[in-house]
Protein backbone atom coordinates (compact mmCIF):
# COMPACT_ATOMS: atom_id res chain seq x y z
CA UNK A 1 0.00 0.00 0.00
CA UNK A 2 1.13 2.96 -0.91
CA UNK A 3 2.08 5.83 1.48
CA UNK A 4 -1.21 8.09 -0.23
CA UNK A 5 -3.37 5.58 -0.22
CA UNK A 6 -2.82 4.82 3.63
CA UNK A 7 -3.42 8.32 4.31
CA UNK A 8 -6.80 8.42 2.78
CA UNK A 9 -7.69 5.14 4.77
CA UNK A 10 -6.18 7.04 8.22
CA UNK A 11 -8.22 10.51 6.84
CA UNK A 12 -11.23 9.15 4.84
CA UNK A 13 -12.55 13.08 5.19
CA UNK A 14 -9.25 14.70 5.35
CA UNK A 15 -7.61 16.27 8.23
CA UNK A 16 -9.73 19.10 10.21
CA UNK A 17 -9.50 22.47 8.45
CA UNK A 18 -10.77 25.51 10.99
CA UNK A 19 -12.08 28.34 9.32
CA UNK A 20 -10.06 31.21 10.72
CA UNK A 21 -13.26 32.98 11.47
CA UNK A 22 -15.93 30.80 12.92
CA UNK A 23 -19.45 31.97 12.20
CA UNK A 24 -22.43 31.28 14.46
CA UNK A 25 -23.80 29.55 11.47
CA UNK A 26 -20.60 26.97 11.44
CA UNK A 27 -20.85 26.67 15.47
CA UNK A 28 -24.66 25.64 14.73
CA UNK A 29 -23.57 23.45 12.10
CA UNK A 30 -21.29 21.48 14.15
CA UNK A 31 -23.64 21.43 16.87
CA UNK A 32 -26.22 19.41 14.88
CA UNK A 33 -23.27 17.41 13.46
CA UNK A 34 -22.93 15.54 17.72
CA UNK A 35 -26.52 15.96 18.12
CA UNK A 36 -27.08 13.92 15.64
CA UNK A 37 -24.08 11.57 15.34
CA UNK A 38 -24.98 9.05 18.43
CA UNK A 39 -28.17 7.81 16.19
CA UNK A 40 -26.04 7.84 13.28
CA UNK A 41 -23.35 5.70 14.65
CA UNK A 42 -25.46 3.09 16.27
CA UNK A 43 -27.82 2.66 12.53
CA UNK A 44 -24.87 2.29 11.37
CA UNK A 45 -23.15 -0.29 13.77
CA UNK A 46 -25.92 -2.37 15.13
CA UNK A 47 -26.42 -4.85 12.89
CA UNK A 48 -22.90 -6.06 12.89
CA UNK A 49 -21.80 -8.93 13.81
CA UNK A 50 -18.89 -9.92 16.44
CA UNK A 51 -16.70 -11.04 13.30
CA UNK A 52 -17.50 -7.64 11.25
CA UNK A 53 -17.20 -5.46 14.79
CA UNK A 54 -13.52 -7.02 15.34
CA UNK A 55 -12.79 -6.33 11.70
CA UNK A 56 -9.98 -3.44 11.28
CA UNK A 57 -11.01 -0.66 9.37
CA UNK A 58 -7.26 -0.37 7.80
CA UNK A 59 -4.77 -2.67 7.67
CA UNK A 60 -2.79 -2.03 11.19
CA UNK A 61 -6.01 0.02 12.60
CA UNK A 62 -8.42 -0.38 14.78
CA UNK A 63 -11.32 -2.23 14.92
CA UNK A 64 -14.93 -1.21 14.11
CA UNK A 65 -15.15 -1.94 17.98
CA UNK A 66 -11.91 -0.72 18.78
CA UNK A 67 -13.29 3.02 16.85
CA UNK A 68 -16.97 2.95 19.02
CA UNK A 69 -15.07 2.32 22.60
CA UNK A 70 -12.79 5.02 21.30
CA UNK A 71 -15.47 7.75 20.29
CA UNK A 72 -16.93 7.04 23.96
CA UNK A 73 -13.37 7.47 25.83
CA UNK A 74 -12.96 10.65 23.34
CA UNK A 75 -16.20 12.16 23.46
CA UNK A 76 -16.62 12.08 27.67
CA UNK A 77 -12.34 13.88 27.70
CA UNK A 78 -14.05 16.49 25.14
CA UNK A 79 -17.19 17.07 27.41
CA UNK A 80 -14.29 16.91 30.36
CA UNK A 81 -12.79 19.89 28.94
CA UNK A 82 -15.24 21.79 27.74
CA UNK A 83 -16.15 22.10 31.59
CA UNK A 84 -13.26 22.68 32.62
CA UNK A 85 -12.62 25.48 30.42
CA UNK A 86 -15.86 27.28 31.31
CA UNK A 87 -14.94 26.89 35.17
CA UNK A 88 -11.38 27.68 35.06
CA UNK A 89 -8.47 29.87 33.49
CA UNK A 90 -7.19 28.24 30.81
CA UNK A 91 -6.77 25.02 32.65
CA UNK A 92 -3.87 22.54 31.26
CA UNK A 93 -6.14 19.35 30.50
CA UNK A 94 -4.86 16.17 31.16
CA UNK A 95 -3.82 13.96 28.16
CA UNK A 96 -4.42 10.30 27.80
CA UNK A 97 -2.73 7.74 25.62
CA UNK A 98 -5.55 7.02 23.27
CA UNK A 99 -3.95 4.18 21.73
CA UNK A 100 -3.31 2.44 25.20
CA UNK A 101 -7.01 3.15 26.06
CA UNK A 102 -7.84 0.94 22.70
CA UNK A 103 -5.51 -1.57 23.58
CA UNK A 104 -7.04 -2.51 27.03
CA UNK A 105 -9.68 -5.31 27.12
CA UNK A 106 -12.73 -3.47 27.52
CA UNK A 107 -11.76 -1.54 24.03
CA UNK A 108 -11.14 -4.96 22.45
CA UNK A 109 -13.77 -7.18 23.50
CA UNK A 110 -16.84 -5.81 25.37
CA UNK A 111 -20.14 -5.13 23.54
CA UNK A 112 -20.34 -2.01 21.87
CA UNK A 113 -24.06 -1.02 23.49
CA UNK A 114 -21.81 0.62 26.81
CA UNK A 115 -20.49 3.12 24.06
CA UNK A 116 -23.13 3.18 22.11
CA UNK A 117 -25.36 4.36 25.17
CA UNK A 118 -22.24 6.29 26.62
CA UNK A 119 -22.45 7.76 23.55
CA UNK A 120 -26.07 9.40 23.46
CA UNK A 121 -25.71 10.71 27.27
CA UNK A 122 -22.40 12.07 26.65
CA UNK A 123 -23.97 13.92 23.59
CA UNK A 124 -27.06 14.95 25.26
CA UNK A 125 -25.25 17.14 27.96
CA UNK A 126 -22.73 18.33 25.81
CA UNK A 127 -25.44 19.65 23.30
CA UNK A 128 -26.98 21.31 25.97
CA UNK A 129 -24.11 22.81 27.20
CA UNK A 130 -23.07 24.23 23.93
CA UNK A 131 -26.30 25.31 22.94
CA UNK A 132 -26.17 27.57 26.13
CA UNK A 133 -22.75 29.14 25.79
CA UNK A 134 -22.29 32.57 24.71
CA UNK A 135 -19.86 33.87 22.40
CA UNK A 136 -17.73 35.05 24.84
CA UNK A 137 -17.70 31.16 26.81
CA UNK A 138 -17.25 29.89 23.40
CA UNK A 139 -13.90 32.27 23.45
CA UNK A 140 -12.77 30.37 26.72
CA UNK A 141 -9.87 27.84 26.09
CA UNK A 142 -7.94 24.98 27.72
CA UNK A 143 -3.97 24.50 27.20
CA UNK A 144 -3.31 20.85 25.53
CA UNK A 145 -0.36 19.47 27.71
CA UNK A 146 1.89 18.22 24.81
CA UNK A 147 2.10 21.18 22.85
CA UNK A 148 1.27 23.92 24.90
CA UNK A 149 -1.18 25.79 22.87
CA UNK A 150 -4.33 26.84 23.85
CA UNK A 151 -6.99 25.45 22.37
CA UNK A 152 -10.31 27.64 22.01
CA UNK A 153 -13.53 26.35 22.53
CA UNK A 154 -15.23 27.40 19.33
CA UNK A 155 -13.08 25.32 17.66
CA UNK A 156 -13.26 22.22 19.61
CA UNK A 157 -17.00 22.51 18.69
CA UNK A 158 -15.73 21.73 15.13
CA UNK A 159 -12.68 19.28 16.39
CA UNK A 160 -15.30 17.08 17.32
CA UNK A 161 -17.74 16.94 14.86
CA UNK A 162 -14.93 16.54 12.24
CA UNK A 163 -13.87 13.54 15.04
CA UNK A 164 -17.39 12.37 14.50
CA UNK A 165 -17.70 12.29 10.73
CA UNK A 166 -13.63 11.04 10.18
CA UNK A 167 -14.35 7.74 12.56
CA UNK A 168 -18.08 7.90 10.82
CA UNK A 169 -15.95 7.43 7.60
CA UNK A 170 -13.55 4.99 8.83
CA UNK A 171 -16.31 2.32 9.25
CA UNK A 172 -18.84 3.29 6.92
CA UNK A 173 -16.15 3.01 3.73
CA UNK A 174 -14.83 -0.38 5.82
CA UNK A 175 -18.77 -1.62 5.18
CA UNK A 176 -19.19 -0.33 1.66
CA UNK A 177 -15.34 -2.21 0.65
CA UNK A 178 -16.83 -5.45 2.26
CA UNK A 179 -19.97 -5.29 0.73
CA UNK A 180 -21.50 -4.86 4.26
CA UNK A 181 -24.07 -2.38 3.06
Amino acid sequence: MTEQELQKFKYPIGPFDCPNNISTQQIEGWISILEHFPLRLENLVKNLSDAQLDTPYRPEGWTVRQVVHHLSDSHHHSYTRFKWALTEDKPVIKAYHEDRWAELFDSKFTAIDMSLLHLKAIHAKLVYLLKGLSEDDLERCFVHPETQSEVVLKKNVGTYAWHSNHHYAHIENLMKRNNWI
